[in-house]
């Protein structure tokens, strides 16, 4: 048997190594804690008068005060959603344009994006796409030419899921402020590994998902600013502030409410470390492998790295390499041989796009898994050319 035989063989006996994070995280045992008492004792609904329902909107409002902390606004300002799907879709279906007919966003976006503005487009409205840079990046320039006097939002995600690189969401605002149009950014990749601070980026609408922040599926909030109106896209009895029909999810409530208070209590450190992880696992890919870095380089998030392995299918790289779960892509996606669109905008050819996986770190990730998944991805290279 040959070293790379040898070599294959042994780690084919350890256990697969997680770096999807970006598709989904688990959730901390810390969150399940808070959460099991509302799943049991505490299940009183929180419209209820009584002592059992005041249980439950306590804990509803408590939560609602740790998401508005990890952003820097006030609790009022703070929609429970079931992710950030429906907090896309309740900003940018929800606004209210007056006789503004304009939307400005980019070719990058979510699904939940892409598909809430489409359908605005099929209502009437001039939809604007702004393209990327080679690095993944919406340009300022373009944001300023593109958002004028007709312009009712802009739209833009706060970092893309694929290639983590940030979007110029301050030069957003500075447009849309110019000719008093509304904001929004998807921050579901953002929350909990770069500060969010809502004030400071003068936005109107952000949307984050549970599950990407180590909380539970199926739970997300908005930010609406105050003095905003929005028409609500479920319409019933007046949860949310009217904006929201339904009776709160509490449990899940709780545990976005705890993993926000964690996220904001570590993020300082868990970025630095996980930054650390990242770029050890890229150096040791790139000492080994002809590989290539997609996106900026500075200006994405702390726990992604979307590499380009030269002349072989990432779909049957990674099939190679079973020894670690990562992606070709989003999530939202996954499953097929087409190249990613978002490295498509950034000007990278389609059979060069084809070998492009996303490894993206979390908070139980190690340097050993690191290390392993390094070997993992080059002996797997090495089989797929050879």
């Amino acid at each position: 048997m040959d070293r790379r035989s040898r070599q294959g063989a042994r780690i084919l006996n350890e256990s697969p190594i997680y770096l999807d994070y970006n598709a989904t995280t688990p959730v901390l045992p810390e969150v399940v804690d808070a959460m099991l008492p509302f799943l049991t004792e505490h299940f009183g609904n929180p419209s209820s008068r009584h002592h059992y329902g005041r249980i439950a909107l306590d804990a509803v409002e408590r939560a609602r005060g740790e998401v508005a902390a990890l952003l820097n606004c006030d609790a009022d300002e703070i929609v429970f959603t079931s992710g950030a799907t429906e907090a896309s879709n309740l900003a940018i279906r929800g606004m209210k344009p007056g006789d503004r007919r304009r939307i400005v966003t980019s070719t990058i976006e979510h699904p939940a994006t892409a598909a809430a503005t489409g359908w605005l487009e099929s209502h009437g409205f001039e939809v604007i796409r702004l393209g990327v840079d080679s690095t993944g990046r919406v340009a300022g320039a373009d944001l300023e030419s593109a958002v004028d006097e007709t312009t009712a939002l802009v739209t833009l995600m706060h970092s893309n899921g694929e290639t983590g690189v940030l979007q110029p969401i301050r030069e957003a605002a500075r447009a849309a402020r110019r000719v008093s149009a509304l904001v929004h950014t998807d921050a579901a990749q953002s929350a909990g590994k770069v500060p969010l601070d809502v004030r400071a980026l003068d936005i109107d609408f952000l949307s984050m998902a549970g599950h990407k922040l180590y909380a539970p599926k199926g739970v997300g909030a908005l930010f609406v600013r105050r003095g905003i109106a929005l028409e609500p896209l479920l319409v019933g009895a007046g949860h949310e502030r009217g904006l929201r029909a339904g009776t709160e999810n509490v449990a899940s409530i709780v545990g976005l409410g705890v993993a926000s208070t964690i996220a904001r209590r570590d993020l300082e450190e868990e970025s630095a470390r996980v930054r650390g992880l990242r770029d050890r696992l890229w150096a040791l890919l790139s000492d080994a492998i002809p590989v290539t870095m997609n996106g900026h380089s500075k200006d994405r998030l702390p726990n992604t790295l979307n590499v380009r392995f030269p002349n072989v299918s990432a779909v049957a790289l990674l099939a190679q390499a079973d020894g670690v779960a990562a992606s070709t892509g989003s999530a939202c996606h996954a499953g097929s041989e087409k190249p990613s669109g978002i490295l498509l905008s950034m000007g990278i050819a389609p059979e060069q796009a084809l070998g492009a996986v996303r490894l993206s770190l979390g908070r139980q990730t190690s340097q050993q898994d690191v290390d392993r998944a390094a070997e993992w991805l080059t002996v797997a290279w090495q089989q797929v050319v050879d």
